[in-house]
């Protein structure tokens, strides 16, 4: 057997030929783990835009009559201001109350264990020893379920507020315990009830005290917001506290919301000098409206009430007379998530009544806005009023709102939603809710031309659908006043399932996917990578 020196080994190999060139193996597992980064990244990003908004949303026709009179052509009752509300125990479980204001004052409560398709109506107790009639009745859900209901009794010539007065339930609305006296005292004005979403039994009252009255108007300025809190349902309640800097002579239209960290934040008017409406120098009948400004104010407490800190939202140009006793009131909503505030009125800057929007975001000590929310064009010489907000627990914005657009006179009324996913910077195109046009002019008060179709609208809003009441007058004339509840529904069909910081984290992981992809692909897989060791035939493994 012959042998090789390791000499002429080495010049063997030296001398052989170099074999074909091919693509080294070792590169070809970096180039493919490269070329999956960047497909994992493109695709995760895919996924966080996917779930920024629905693809598809809109109406649930027809609309549903809320109130027993709606079905009943010999009811002529004009009911009409919902205030709608849902349990936070049972979503299913709907109230809506509503003040009736001819042939005679009283109180409406309509009830849904549904989720809205079916409505039963619920009486509330009289008190003992009251003979006025029950008057602006409010409702909120306690943490635990527990419904609570405040109204006011009228009494005298002037059917001022005697008293106030507090009801509850802990069936859903089924039945009403009989109700307490509150503190407010006579010539509460305005009252709204409010409560904490996370500390059952905690809630407030707010409402303007006046000192004295005449027809359609408030005798005199320094009228006070005021506020009490009770943390045991009702049954004790704290001193008064006032709300509304006594700078601000006229305020009114006090809009309670509860904050997730426990803040009482109140959204109210100031109406600066306008005794127009205020003291009622317009003597109840139409025409054209207050030509300063008014402004939208917070007050916020952060310690239950006692202390009050003041924040100037914005100024609005005012589009419409109407009754002090009865005013707009301005929406409030918050994000519970993050405690995100966003305020909404009617607004004619612009020439013709638009709905604005301010948001305050947390922290922040100035408001954003405002921001036109109806998508009309601009001063086309219709109304777009009253407008009504929700925040979903995704983060979705709702705003509900009447609408005249179809109507180049001005007087038909329909009723208008929008959605805003960018927390009010932008809004989709609206979605029709009433799926018939009805008359602005009829209601109590249409012989002066001031028909009353009360200070809000309804809306309740979760990530797959909203839920509104609106007063509705399909079913009315001038001469019988008839005012009814009506309900619309929009459904979402792909509800965003991830918060803004779950997306932001999944659109920064899928940008740096990419990146370290085309660093893998371009830096180890093209232009070298790592290399597999050379060994000569006979010789020595480098390194050893």
């Amino acid at each position: 057997m012959s042998t090789v020196t390791e000499a002429e080994e080495t010049a063997t190999d030296e001398a052989a030929p170099p074999p074909a060139r091919k693509a080294p193996r070792g590169r070809l597992p970096w180039l493919v783990a490269g070329i999956a980064l960047i497909v994992w990244g493109v695709g995760a990003f895919v996924v966080s835009t996917g779930y920024d908004a629905p693809r598809e949303f809109g109406a649930l026709a027809p609309n549903l009559p809320v109130n027993d009179g709606a079905r009943n052509p010999l009811d002529i009752s004009a009911t009409n201001s919902p205030s709608l509300v849902r349990n936070p125990v049972d979503p299913a479980n709907l109230v809506v109350t509503s003040k009736i204001d001819s042939p005679r004052y009283s109180c409406g409560v309509s009830v849904s264990f549904d989720g809205g398709g079916r409505w039963t109506q619920t009486a509330i107790p009289v008190p003992a020893g009251v003979t006025g009639p029950c008057y602006a009745p409010d409702a909120v859900f306690g943490a635990d379920g527990t419904l609570y209901l405040s109204f006011v009794t009228l009494t005298g010539r002037a059917n001022s507020p005697d008293a106030a007065y507090l009801t509850m339930s802990a069936d859903g609305g089924k039945t009403l315990a009989p109700p307490r006296e509150t503190p407010l005292g006579a010539r509460a004005f305005h009252s709204r009830l409010s409560a904490d979403p996370k500390v059952p039994g905690r809630l407030y009252l707010t409402w303007v005290a006046a000192s004295e009255i005449g027809l359609y108007r408030f005798s005199q300025p320094g009228n006070p917001i005021n506020a009490i809190r009770s943390d045991d349902g009702g049954r004790n309640w704290t001193q008064p506290t006032r709300v509304s800097s006594p700078a601000r002579e006229r305020a009114i239209a006090p809009s309670p919301v509860v904050g997730p960290d426990g803040a009482l934040n109140v959204l109210y008017l100031d109406l600066g000098d306008d005794e127009l409406d205020y003291a009622g120098g317009h003597g109840g009948r139409s025409g054209r409206a207050y030509d300063g400004d008014w402004e939208l104010v917070l007050a916020r407490s952060r310690d239950g009430g006692k202390r009050w800190e003041e924040s100037r939202v914005g100024t609005v140009k005012p589009a419409q007379r109407f009754i002090v006793f009865t005013p707009p009131f301005p929406s409030l909503a918050i994000d519970q998530r993050s405690g995100k505030l966003f305020a909404s009125f009617t607004d004619k800057r612009a020439g013709d009544a638009d709905v604005s929007l301010w948001s305050l975001d947390p922290g922040a000590e100035r408001w954003s806005g405002p921001v036109r929310v109806n998508d009309t064009p601009r001063a086309d010489g219709t109304a777009q009023y009253q407008p009504r907000l929700a925040v979903t627990p995704g983060g979705r914005l709702d705003v509900l709102y009447y609408d005249r657009r179809r109507d180049r006179t001005n007087r038909l009324n329909e009723v208008s939603f929008q959605s805003s996913f960018d927390g009010g910077e932008t809004f989709r195109p609206h979605v029709r809710l009433s799926d018939k046009a009805f008359s602005s002019r009829i209601g109590f008060g249409a012989d002066r031309g001031m028909a009353d179709l009360g200070g809000r609208l309804g809306l309740v809003s979760d990530d797959r659908r909203a839920l509104a009441v609106w007063t509705d007058t399909r079913a009315g004339t001038r001469i019988s006043a008839k005012q009814d509840l009506a309900r619309g529904l929009v459904a979402f069909n792909d509800p965003p399932r991830l918060s803004d910081s779950s997306k932001t984290l999944l659109r920064v992981s899928a940008l740096a996917l990419i990146l370290v992809g085309l660093a893998v692909a371009i830096g180890l897989g093209v232009l070298g990578g790592p290399r597999a060791p050379t060994v000569r035939r006979g010789g020595r493994v480098p390194g050893r």
